[in-house]
């Protein structure tokens, strides 16, 4: 009886720095199924998705389904509209996380969060990856130069009324030089669609 109190107190304990975590991780952490069983059944602990699990009327991380994705698919980045948001620079908020894989990688299958995945080839893939320590984790995810060219080369992505004022952001807010954003554009392949839009905040500046 005292093992499972103290199971249980550690259970509590590491979703209050970790949430949501994973079956596997608590049990890692020498917790046992059956402890995590009678949280939820005793409504000390909710369970969110398959095997994964957080407290009850916790305030919601920002970045908690970024950190879920990590988790999950470590290989993967964050991408185009949800980079955008990451980085502050649009207050569209995708129902599903955008994700990017390489061109031949397996497609992860992941129920929680809900994600979109779109394949990269390189350079585009593996250019301009930042990581990110989010609670503990290592989250991918395009820097904001590049995900601005990432925003403007798909259009049928990401809607262009989004990515110029994602552009207006990045620049008004001083998160990135008018000089670093063409960059990307010309290495991204993006510098023909964003350059009209570039020079005419520039200038406007």
């Amino acid at each position: 009886m005292v093992k499972t109190q103290t199971q249980k107190q550690r259970l509590l304990s590491y979703l209050e720095t970790h949430a949501p975590a994973r079956a596997r991780e608590l049990e890692e952490t020498d917790i046992s199924a059956a402890t995590i069983s009678r949280a939820v059944t005793s409504g000390e602990v909710v369970r969110i998705g398959r095997g994964l699990y957080t407290l009850p009327g916790s305030k919601p991380d920002t970045h908690e389904s970024l950190i879920e994705i990590a988790k999950r698919a470590p290989k993967t980045v964050i991408c185009l509209t949800s980079a955008l948001a990451f980085h502050g620079l649009t207050d569209q908020l995708p129902r599903k996380i955008w994700i990017a894989i390489g061109a031949k990688d397996w497609e992860p299958k992941i129920n929680y969060p809900r994600i979109r995945v779109v394949r990269f080839r390189e350079p585009y893939f593996s250019g301009d990856v930042e990581e990110h320590h989010l609670n503990g984790h290592t989250v991918r995810i395009y820097s904001i130069s590049k995900s601005l060219a990432d925003a403007f080369r798909n259009q049928r992505l990401v809607d262009r009324s989004v990515a110029i004022e994602a552009l207006k952001s990045a620049i008004g807010q001083h998160k990135a030089t008018p000089s670093s954003i063409a960059e990307a554009a010309r290495k991204f392949g993006a510098w023909k669609q964003m350059q009209p839009y570039l020079e005419a905040i520039t200038s406007n500046g």
